[in-house]
């Protein structure tokens, strides 16, 4: 590859090219040098080594993302997760905040988190299957990517099995922690006024288990950062040799 770059080099000196030829021909050169070097900065590394590496970052990325978001106020107390009243109960939301009925609403959000809480262990197998299944290509591509590339990997392969995993435990959940009764008895205290509310296309399920979803992409985004930033959050001997290139 160097002996390539050396002779395109002396061939672009030699010919008589036009400015705007010459333009193209130096972004060509710096992309070809870009992918070279990253190249060999991977290139000390065996095959087996960046795919072990790599698993073993996403093994411990999921792990602690699923961890933190699965414990009491894992989502509740963490704004960047924590799962809102749903749009089209804005207007209800509104008009118990303006009755002084705060309480009401603060304790169906409540709910909605504690049911994606719940929800999150459920999530291992998942992430395990889809750690199994990375090829060498797969691991290259995360490793030479940005910051979120094992998160995008993860979205990819993921995310469809991750709702319907999830999607039951969050049923079971709602009904455990009290969101079916305490949206009952939200929608009973406005009296005539649910007649103003759209909730014939809320499914709250299925909305608690799409922002569980999210939510976990986010925290997973966030480790992976972690891990590829910094070396202390790199556990294993593996894990450093293969982010230190």
């Amino acid at each position: 590859m160097r002996t390539t770059i050396i002779l395109l080099s002396i061939l672009l000196v030699l010919l008589p090219v036009s400015p705007a030829v010459y333009a193209a021909w130096g972004d060509f050169f710096k992309s070809l040098i870009e992918e070279t070097t990253s190249d060999q900065d991977i290139g000390s590394l065996s095959n087996s080594e960046i795919l072990a590496g790599l698993k073993q970052a996403l093994t411990q990325g999921s792990r602690a993302a699923i961890q933190k978001l699965g414990r009491v106020d894992g989502f509740y107390r963490n704004p960047s997760v924590r799962i809102p009243m749903p749009e089209s109960l804005k207007t209800v939301e509104n008009t118990l905040r303006t009755l002084k009925q705060d309480e009401m609403a603060d304790e169906f959000v409540l709910t909605l988190n504690r049911a994606a809480e719940k929800a999150m262990p459920e999530t291992v197998d998942v992430f395990s299957a889809a750690i199994r299944e990375m090829s060498f290509a797969d691991a290259r591509s995360v490793l030479r990517g940005p910051d979120d590339a094992a998160t995008q990997y993860f979205r990819r392969t993921s995310s469809a099995d991750l709702a319907q995993r999830i999607l039951p435990i969050v049923r079971r959940a709602t009904d455990s922690v009290g969101v079916t009764s305490t949206y009952k008895a939200m929608i009973d205290q406005l009296g005539i006024m649910p007649s103003l509310v759209d909730t014939s296309s809320l499914d709250i399920d299925r909305y608690v288990t799409d922002k569980a979803v999210e939510g976990l992409f986010t925290m997973l985004a966030r480790e992976e950062k972690l891990i590829r930033e910094d070396p202390a959050a790199r556990t294993t001997a593996l894990l450093k040799k293969v982010f230190s290139q």
